[in-house]
Protein backbone atom coordinates (compact mmCIF):
# COMPACT_ATOMS: atom_id res chain seq x y z
CA UNK A 1 0.00 0.00 0.00
CA UNK A 2 1.37 3.53 -0.81
CA UNK A 3 0.69 6.38 1.53
CA UNK A 4 -0.05 10.03 1.48
CA UNK A 5 3.61 10.83 -0.07
CA UNK A 6 4.03 8.05 -1.86
CA UNK A 7 5.90 6.46 0.46
CA UNK A 8 5.45 2.68 1.55
CA UNK A 9 2.89 1.80 4.24
CA UNK A 10 3.32 -1.27 6.14
CA UNK A 11 0.78 -3.75 7.81
CA UNK A 12 0.85 -2.32 10.91
CA UNK A 13 0.66 1.56 9.17
CA UNK A 14 -2.99 1.01 8.12
CA UNK A 15 -5.58 -1.27 9.14
CA UNK A 16 -9.46 -0.98 8.16
CA UNK A 17 -12.21 -3.00 9.46
CA UNK A 18 -15.66 -3.71 8.78
CA UNK A 19 -16.84 -3.62 12.48
CA UNK A 20 -20.49 -5.24 13.28
CA UNK A 21 -22.21 -4.70 16.59
CA UNK A 22 -24.72 -6.76 18.32
CA UNK A 23 -26.92 -7.01 21.59
CA UNK A 24 -26.76 -10.79 23.26
CA UNK A 25 -29.08 -12.25 26.31
CA UNK A 26 -27.49 -15.28 27.64
CA UNK A 27 -28.94 -16.35 30.93
CA UNK A 28 -30.88 -13.42 31.39
CA UNK A 29 -28.07 -11.24 31.08
CA UNK A 30 -27.45 -8.67 28.11
CA UNK A 31 -24.06 -7.79 26.32
CA UNK A 32 -22.31 -6.48 23.49
CA UNK A 33 -21.10 -8.84 21.22
CA UNK A 34 -18.60 -7.95 17.95
CA UNK A 35 -17.19 -9.06 15.15
CA UNK A 36 -14.06 -7.49 12.88
CA UNK A 37 -13.81 -7.99 8.87
CA UNK A 38 -10.66 -7.75 7.26
CA UNK A 39 -12.11 -5.98 3.70
CA UNK A 40 -8.15 -7.03 1.98
CA UNK A 41 -8.83 -11.07 2.97
CA UNK A 42 -12.40 -11.20 3.75
CA UNK A 43 -10.95 -12.63 7.59
CA UNK A 44 -13.39 -12.38 10.29
CA UNK A 45 -13.15 -12.64 13.97
CA UNK A 46 -15.67 -12.59 16.44
CA UNK A 47 -15.51 -10.96 19.75
CA UNK A 48 -17.94 -11.99 23.05
CA UNK A 49 -17.26 -8.74 24.78
CA UNK A 50 -16.42 -5.35 23.94
CA UNK A 51 -13.24 -5.75 26.26
CA UNK A 52 -12.23 -8.87 24.16
CA UNK A 53 -12.98 -6.39 21.07
CA UNK A 54 -10.69 -3.85 22.43
CA UNK A 55 -7.57 -5.79 23.42
CA UNK A 56 -7.63 -7.01 20.24
CA UNK A 57 -7.95 -3.58 18.53
CA UNK A 58 -4.68 -2.84 21.06
CA UNK A 59 -2.73 -6.28 20.46
CA UNK A 60 -2.65 -5.50 16.44
CA UNK A 61 -2.14 -1.47 16.92
CA UNK A 62 0.69 -1.75 19.92
CA UNK A 63 3.60 0.07 18.34
CA UNK A 64 7.40 -1.22 18.35
CA UNK A 65 10.25 0.44 17.26
CA UNK A 66 13.12 -2.08 15.25
CA UNK A 67 15.23 -3.67 17.34
CA UNK A 68 13.51 -2.46 20.49
CA UNK A 69 10.00 -1.29 22.25
CA UNK A 70 8.97 2.04 22.28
Amino acid sequence: MTGEHGSQVGDRDYQSYLLRLWRATCDGETTWRASLESPQTGERTGFASLEALFLHLQANTAQTKKGGEY
